[in-house]
């Protein structure tokens, strides 16, 4: 077996997937803990969906022009502002949501909003400024093994985030719980804080109008076929199929369970993500096709039909589970062929249209999931995502003949035999 250990050996590499995975610990945990507390407060579904949409208007307004700053700047600055600024939002969180100061009742819930918005507009800068480092600190031939580690550590915060998040809600108070985020979130600063002596790479030519610059940016997506079927495809297949925004309402109504049991439920992907992360980290997929693709999201839409039919806390575990396992190999799929497709110049707008995507499947997507719920109730809601997954699935195989022909490497493309 040729397991590939060379790329942890990097001290920069490792810093950046623990920037990384703290961050998104903060992130994840904050998802639980508001999640949960705005539903205590209102007891409607329909509310859960509008914190994905109120995290996704500012996200996708500022990925319009972060990628374009992360390429005019220098995108280690822009990360450290970034988890600077989410640093700051979290202590408002915790001042609001924690019960550190006094708000009016009427006021909690839309100052909570407010700084979910403001959480959406930073994490709009997030990945392209991750994505554009990570070519300073890891060589082509590594993109794929360098994809799988980062993927793993971001699993385990998936993993470790909602769990720890609903296991000091649920044993020791909204207030305690607040405090966690914040902590995570500073040490992702102390991370990104140590990553030196990165390597220069070419450099984004100014010229041209601003506009013009950001166009660009679409142009070269929209000109090349995997890359916009491949983002498009995970779109559409989380969009529809996900079903993370409703648990905290699954676990309280159909399930019975309290904070903790959702916590544990909102574990479930990050497991099995992690397993099949860590397994193409070792084992880096050599050639990425359409065909792989497509198989991975069948089996994610397949997996939330499960989980809808599930009245077992235990089965519905492992459905959720076996979402996360085929989710990340798409996942990979993407995330890799995304840096062997991108110039170096072009690295940040091309990421931050590729966080667009990202947002409108998962926040969009639970919004989608919250109106759904509200207009079909729980179960039938999330039967249909898995239904309309399959669809797309389907559609994708359909129409795309002469991509599926395709294999790519880290050398380029070659048709299949």
């Amino acid at each position: 077996m040729n397991f590939s250990y060379a790329i942890l050996k990097k001290q920069n590499f490792r810093l950046l997937i623990a920037t990384r995975m703290f961050s998104n610990m903060a992130l994840q945990s904050l998802s639980v803990i508001i999640g949960w507390q705005i539903y205590e407060l209102t007891n409607d579904p329909l509310m859960l969906g509008l914190i994905g949409l109120t995290e996704a208007v500012p996200a996708i307004i500022g990925a319009l022009f972060s990628g374009y700053i992360v390429d005019i700047s220098t995108p280690h600055h822009v990360y450290k502002a970034c988890i600077t600024a989410l640093i700051l939002n979290l202590l408002f969180l915790l001042s609001v949501g924690g019960g550190f100061f006094s708000v009016p009742q009427g006021a909690v819930i839309p100052l909570l909003f407010l700084g979910i918005f403001v959480s959406g507009l930073a994490r709009s800068f997030l990945m392209p400024a991750h994505f554009s480092i990570t070519p300073q600190i890891v060589d082509k031939k590594d993109y794929a093994s360098a994809n799988g580690w980062s993927n793993t550590a971001f699993q385990v915060s998936v993993i470790m985030g909602p769990i720890l998040g609903g296991a000091v809600y649920g044993f020791y108070g909204v207030s305690s719980a607040w405090i966690l985020p914040i902590s995570f979130m500073i040490l992702a600063l102390l991370c990104i804080l140590n990553i030196k002596n990165l390597r220069e790479y070419e450099k984004f030519d100014k010229k041209g109008r601003v506009i013009e610059n950001i166009i660009d940016g679409w142009k070269f997506i929209l000109l090349n076929p995997m890359l916009l079927t491949v983002m498009a495809l995970d779109m559409l297949a989380v969009l529809f199929g996900g079903a993370i925004a409703i648990l905290p309402a699954f676990a309280a109504e159909v399930l019975m369970v309290g904070p903790e049991g959702l916590g544990i439920l909102r574990t479930a992907p990050g497991l099995g993500a992690i397993v099949s992360a860590i397994y193409l980290a070792l084992r880096p997929m050599k050639i990425f096709t359409l065909q792989r693709m497509l198989w991975s999201v069948i089996g994610f839409g397949l997996s939330m039909i499960g989980f809808g039919l599930s009245t077992s806390f235990l089965l519905c575990f492992v459905f959720l589970g076996l979402s996360g396992l085929f989710d990340t190999v798409s996942v990979i799929i993407r995330s890799t062929l995304k840096q062997i497709l991108t110039p170096d110049h072009m690295r940040g707008r091309v990421s931050s249209i590729s966080f667009m995507f990202v947002v409108s499947s998962n926040e969009i997507g639970s919004f989608e999931s919250g109106v759904a719920a509200r207009a079909l109730g729980l179960v039938p809601s999330i039967l249909f995502g898995g239904i309309m997954t399959l669809f797309v699935a389907g559609i994708t195989f359909y129409m795309t003949p002469s991509l599926r022909k395709h294999v790519f490497d880290e050398n380029g493309i070659s048709e299949a035999k």
